[in-house]
């Protein structure tokens, strides 16, 4: 399938918020929480992306990466972890992992990221980063995304009541973390 992602993270809230975000982006997303169901999801979805957690319940996320490859995807991986060591970065440079997102990271840079893989490129002078040329989809500028709240991590981008926003930032803000 065209522009096609596979989201493996076993921590359910971040991989829901993940998928929805990058299907915001136009993109088509499949979801897997552990190893084995992430290489059965591969092996039939073929993605052009791969997001993959180091720590997954049954595996260590470099196995999914040889398995997958091994398969013959020919794909791109995103490595995400809340475990930053030295053999990590330098692991995933052996296998040629480009990107390496640190947890928490700002949804908004993960696809870019992804975006950039695919060699996709975003423009729109009115949400566009003009460094990267990203863009965060929306109908308008008041709706927002419907994160859940991760660990404390993540915020919910709607804090509207009865139609009021409480002074702070905006959704750009919160989605970015610029």
């Amino acid at each position: 399938m065209v522009n096609t992602v596979l989201v493996v993270d076993d921590e359910q809230t971040l991989a829901g918020n993940i998928r929805d975000y990058l299907a915001a982006q136009g993109l088509n997303v499949h979801v897997a929480h552990d190893g084995n169901s992430a290489i059965g999801t591969a092996e039939r979805t073929r993605p052009e992306v791969v997001v993959l957690d180091y720590r997954l319940p049954d595996m260590e996320g470099f196995q999914v990466l040889e398995t997958v490859r091994q398969q013959g995807t020919n794909c791109h991986f995103v490595l995400i972890t809340a475990h930053p060591t030295a053999e990590v970065r330098e692991r995933a440079s052996q296998l040629g992992v480009s990107h390496i997102l640190f947890k928490p990271f700002p949804l908004a840079e993960l696809a870019r990221a992804v975006l950039d893989l695919m060699g996709i490129t975003r423009s729109n002078p009115r949400a566009a980063n003009t460094d990267t040329g990203f863009v965060e989809r929306r109908q308008s500028r008041s709706e927002s995304f419907p994160l859940q709240l991760f660990d404390g991590s993540w915020v919910l981008a709607d804090r509207r009541r009865n139609g009021a926003r409480p002074p702070g930032p905006d959704d750009d803000q919160l989605l970015t973390g610029e």
